[in-house]
C-alpha cells in the first residue's frame, strides 16, 4: 500500500505531556458531560456515553484549557465549562458525520449509527448540541456565545459544501481548503480563542491563538486524509480508502489529478462519479497516488500549516505553557493515534 511516512515518539509525547498536565482539569471537563447528559429518555444517556467513551483525543477541550492557561486564567469553573462545550459540539458533529458517511468503525469501536439507527443518532446529535447551548448562556459571555455558535453554523456549512462536491476529482484545492477550515480547523480555533477570551487577552493574542488554533486543525486533517491512504487500521482505528469509498475527494488524490496525464485523469473522475467503488478501484488509484508521491506532497503541505501554527505562538514571551503549545504542532502531523 505504499511507503509508510514515519512516525515519530516525540510527537506522541507532546500529546501526553499536555494531557497529564491538564488530567486533573481534563477529568472535571468529562465529569461535568457526564452530567449535563443525564436524561430521563435512556436510549439518549446510552447512545451518548456509548459515543463518548470511544477513545477521543479531547484535543479541543485540551486547547481549550491550555490557551486559558496561556494568557493566565486562574479559576476553576469557566475553563472547564467551557471545555466541555466545545467536546460536546465536536461529539455532536461526528454522530452526524457517521450517519452523512454511513460509517460502521470510529476508533476501532462500532459507531452509534451502526447500532441504533439514523435516525436516533441524528436526534442524539442535535441533544448533545442543545446542552451545549444551554451551557453557553449559563457563562454568559456573549463574546464566546457568537464565537461557539458561529462554528457550529461552519461546520454545518462545511459538510454541506463537502457534500456539494462529492465525486469530484478536478476539485480545487482551494475548495478542499474551504471545506476542511470549515468542518475541522474552525473548532479548532474556536477551542484556542476561546481560551484567551476567558482571561480578557488583549486583541492579538486572541488573534494568535486563532491563527494557533486554526493552522493546527488544517494541518490535523490534511495529515489525517493522507493516513487514510496508507495507515493501518489496527493503528489508527479507521478503515483504510475510507474516504475514496465514500467519494470524497481529499488533498492526496487532488494532487494525483493535478499531476496525472489526460487518460489517468479521465480515469479518476469516472471511479469518482461511481455510485460505488470496488476494491480494484482502489487498488488502481493507489498506484497513482504512490507514482506521483501524493502522499509524501499532502504531508509537505500539512508542514507548511504546522510552522504557522508554531509561529502564530511567537508573540508570547517564553514559557512551559508556550512551549507544550508548540511541540503539540507536530503531533498533528506526526502522530501514531
Amino acid at each position: 500500500m505504499g511507503s509508510v511516512v514515519p512516525l515519530k515518539k516525540s510527537a506522541n509525547s507532546a500529546y501526553l505531556e499536555l494531557k497529564n498536565l491538564l488530567n486533573e482539569k481534563l477529568q472535571k471537563v468529562e465529569n461535568l458531560i457526564q452530567i449535563k447528559l443525564k436524561s430521563e429518555v435512556s436510549l439518549i444517556e446510552k447512545m451518548s456515553n456509548h459515543h463518548l467513551s470511544s477513545g477521543g483525543k479531547r484535543l479541543r477541550a485540551l486547547l481549550t484549557l491550555e490557551s486559558a492557561k496561556l494568557t493566565g486564567y486562574e479559576e476553576n469553573k469557566r475553563d472547564i465549562n467551557l471545555a466541555a462545550c466545545v467536546e460536546l459540539i465536536h461529539s455532536a458533529t461526528l454522530l452526524h458525520d457517521d450517519v452523512i458517511d454511513k460509517s460502521e468503525l470510529r476508533r476501532g469501536v462500532k459507531t452509534t449509527n451502526s447500532i441504533w439507527g439514523n435516525q436516533s443518532s441524528i436526534l442524539v446529535g442535535d441533544y448533545l448540541l442543545s446542552r451545549c447551548f444551554e451551557m453557553m448562556v449559563e457563562d454568559g459571555d456573549l463574546e464566546v456565545l457568537k464565537l461557539l455558535s458561529s462554528t457550529s453554523a461552519k461546520i454545518a456549512q462545511g459538510e454541506v459544501l463537502q457534500l456539494q462536491h462529492k465525486g469530484e476529482a478536478d476539485l480545487l484545492e482551494e475548495t478542499y481548503v474551504d471545506i476542511i477550515n470549515l468542518k475541522t480547523a474552525s473548532l479548532f480555533s474556536a477551542a484556542t480563542k476561546t481560551g484567551a477570551c476567558l482571561s480578557r487577552s488583549n486583541y492579538k493574542e486572541k488573534k494568535a491563538l486563532e491563527s494557533y488554533g486554526r493552522n493546527l486543525g488544517l494541518a490535523f486533517q490534511i495529515a489525517d486524509d493522507a493516513l487514510d491512504y496508507y495507515a493501518k487500521e489496527k493503528l489508527f482505528g479507521k478503515e483504510i480508502g475510507k474516504d475514496f469509498f465514500e467519494g470524497k475527494v481529499t488533498l492526496p488524490l487532488i494532487i494525483t489529478f493535478q499531476k496525472g496525464n489526460d487518460n489517468e485523469k479521465i480515469f479518476l473522475m469516472e471511479i469518482m462519479k461511481k455510485e460505488k467503488r470496488s476494491e480494484e478501484n482502489f487498488i488502481q488509484t493507489l498506484a497513482l497516488i504512490n507514482k506521483y508521491k501524493a502522499v509524501e506532497a499532502t504531508f509537505k503541505k500539512a508542514e507548511y500549516f504546522v510552522n504557522v501554527s508554531y509561529d502564530a505562538l511567537g508573540i508570547f514571551p517564553n514559557s512551559e505553557d508556550k512551549k507544550i503549545l508548540q511541540n503539540l504542532t507536530s503531533f498533528s502531523l506526526n502522530r501514531s493515534f
